[in-house]
């Protein structure tokens, strides 16, 4: 997807054994478009070389603020105007500290403190021991910090390289990809609460059979990192995928229509929009067996009998919130054909703002999908793209409506 295309990265490593980590986060970095220009302290080559960062990297490594190749002797002033971001990783606490106090004795500490504030922005992932992390002097360098203007990411929790186990690991390589990558995204749905239902629902017929569908879950999901991104907190209610839930997304799993009902109101009380992409099934067997149906030899088949499940979309819509406008409701029409005829008579039908339509044998399972927005205007085309390129630009129209619906309540 190339997320970073055009972004300039200095990436400084500090003393820790979260080096190797850096190696990775390097390649995944250029990996998205971006250029990194690598800048080692001291204590960082105790445990990887430059050689390995210049390899990865494709430059030159700075560990030095009198590199002779610097025409003027200023590698703190030029490596900090050209970044688009400084992204310290590891960051040690002693290095931390180094920022808080504005400390400059090396050449990463000094282009830091040197950086135009308004222009380049300070990410920082820490990594240390655990006893470090919770020391209450590092649990005011953080807060300083984040006072201060840099964005401190969250630390991993597990097994540390001393022996202990808790927090203060760096996360991992694709764990600060995302944070940088979403840290970019303009912030449009910041204080919104987004909840988001995705993927398939199972109804069981008895305890080894049931009904499903073939929706994999990877629309909602990409709508859910892509609301994150721009600044929700968000709330994904997924039906039974196999998919990693996104970062910064707080995930309750659920099987059935009545399970995604029940979890989604509750929730649905906090929101301010919500996004009905689960493929949620029609119908339910109407007694499911306790133990398994088997043969009997008669060649006859089971009869089955089905009853109507719960329309949650419907239902959420239909709310006092849904219907003053302080709870914007999205659906979702997976069709198999007709898609402009359905899926403008289901936004009728459900009776929400906008629907997002698409043909369910053609995305089913895929990366990428074609959408049509369906909403009291008419209906635009998204041509057919990667899922979390098409959840973005989503975004962006939902945050348009909501800002023009408030707009309106307004004047």
């Amino acid at each position: 997807m190339n997320d970073l295309v055009g972004k300039h990265i200095v990436l400084g490593l500090t003393g820790g054994i979260a080096c190797y980590k850096a190696a990775e986060l390097c390649r995944a970095l250029i990996r998205e478009g971006a250029t990194v220009q690598v800048v080692m302290t001291a204590a960082a080559q105790q445990f990887i070389t430059s050689v390995t960062m210049q390899a990865l990297s494709n430059r030159t490594v700075y560990d030095s603020q009198w590199d002779v190749r610097e025409p003027n002797n200023m590698p703190h002033i030029n490596l900090s105007r050209e970044a688009d971001a400084i992204l310290i990783a590891p960051c040690s606490a002693d290095f931390m500290s180094k920022l808080l106090h504005g400390s400059a004795d090396d050449l990463l500490s000094l282009l830091c403190l040197a950086r135009p504030l308004d222009q380049v922005p300070l990410l920082v992932a820490p990594a240390m021991n655990r006893e470090m992390w919770a020391h209450p002097a590092t649990v005011r360098n953080v807060a300083q910090l984040r006072a201060d203007g840099a964005v401190v990411f969250d630390v991993g929790s597990g097994d540390q390289a001393c022996g202990e186990s808790g927090d203060g690991r760096m996360l991992e390589a694709q764990e600060l990809l995302d944070d940088v990558i979403a840290f970019f995204q303009p912030k449009i749905l910041s204080g919104q609460h987004v909840l988001i239902t995705a993927g398939p629902t199972y109804e069981a017929i008895d305890p080894v059979r049931g009904i499903t569908n073939l929706s994999s879950g990877k629309m909602g999901f990409a709508i859910a990192r892509a609301a994150r991104e721009v600044g929700a907190e968000v709330t994904l209610v997924a039906g039974p995928v196999h998919l990693p839930t996104p970062r910064g997304v707080t995930r309750i799993d659920v099987t059935s229509a009545r399970n995604m009902l029940e979890l989604t109101l509750a929730h649905s009380r906090n929101a301010d929009i919500f996004v009905a992409t689960a493929a949620v099934a029609d119908w339910r067997p109407s007694n499911a067996a306790e133990q398994k149906i088997k043969k009997n030899g008669s060649g006859t088949s089971p009869t089955l009998s089905f009853i109507e499940n719960p329309d949650i979309l419907a239902t959420l819509a239909s709310s006092q919130r849904a219907r003053s406008g302080d709870f914007y409701c999205v659906g979702f029409a997976a069709e198999s054909h007709e898609l402009l005829a359905n899926a403008q008579a289901k936004r009728l039908r459900k009776g929400i703002p906008l629907l997002v339509g698409n043909i369910g044998p053609a995305t089913f399972g895929q990366d990428d999908n074609a959408l049509l927005l369906v909403d009291e205007s008419g209906a635009t085309e998204m041509p057919r793209d990667s899922k979390i390129t098409l959840a973005r630009k989503l975004v962006v129209e939902i945050a348009a409506r909501i800002a023009k619906r408030g707009s309106q309540h307004e004047d």
